[in-house]
């Protein structure tokens, strides 16, 4: 049976959203079962499969508009023309089209203004997150920052993502206060907490309305998928999009 996580916030009622697990597909191990990545070394029609399935259960509108992610800062429209498209994020003002984002403890991040009449999905890496995937997606919203909520979905929690100097040096510098987000580890390294650091950018952008960051990639291996906990391994989805009003909910 299909497992999907959906998003507690106040998202007006035609934006819809999901977040699968690793539950519900046909892949074999180490996929097993709902890996929904084509690049991840998986069987093809395993994946294909896994995606009709997901159009299916959630009684999708259209098929998503799946990336092809870097750990980069671009946004692109979700729309059929883009498929494939080399980018982490997608936005849309359109009814029925649908933004994805594929993550195994990057961090999903899933937007919409408080009148639904648009959304957006980021694929946050803290290479993307550092280098601004999120504020990239915001110029995409012709409102207020005020008016922005966002979601924060499952990726690798704070106690477990140890990272290097570099990465902390690289938050610091666009902002000095991402210092509190890291907490020395052992020498020369760090756990950083990528939900305190996608808080931090997001505020510093006026958006206040702040959902989710209570998930664990790596440590809950019955529900996540994990790249650095599994290293060869699936991708869980995160889907948002509008409503058309003759679709079914």
């Amino acid at each position: 049976m299909l497992d999907v996580i959906t998003p507690n916030w106040p998202a007006p009622p035609q934006v819809k959203a999901y977040i699968t697990t690793r539950h519900g597909g046909v892949s074999h191990p180490p996929y097993d079962s709902f890996n929904l990545a084509e690049h991840v070394g998986d069987d093809a029609q395993a994946v294909a499969n896994n995606r009709a399935i997901l159009v299916q259960t959630l009684k999708l509108p259209t098929e998503p508009i799946w990336l092809n992610q870097v750990h980069g800062t671009q946004a692109i429209a979700a729309q059929p023309a883009q498929l494939n498209g080399i980018a982490d994020a997608t936005y849309t003002n359109q009814a029925g089209q649908i933004c994805v984002v594929l993550t195994a403890d990057c961090l999903p991040v899933l937007f919409c203004d408080r009148y639904g009449t648009t959304v957006a999905a980021a694929h946050a890496g803290w290479r993307g997150l550092a280098a601004g995937i999120l504020e990239a997606t915001l110029q995409h919203f012709q409102v207020p920052a005020q008016d922005i909520l966002v979601w924060l979905g499952p990726a690798i929690g704070p106690r477990v993502f140890e990272v290097g100097d570099e990465v902390r040096t690289a938050f610091i510098q666009v902002l000095p206060s991402a210092q509190s987000a890291f907490t020395p580890s052992r020498p020369g390294h760090w756990l950083a907490n990528l939900y305190q650091l996608a808080q931090q950018r997001l505020s510093q952008q006026g958006v206040t309305h702040i959902y989710g960051g209570d998930f664990c990639t790596y440590t809950d291996q019955e529900r996540f998928y994990s790249y650095r906990r599994d290293k060869v391994t699936g991708r869980m989805a995160s889907l948002i999009w509008l409503h058309e009003s003759n679709e079914s909910i």
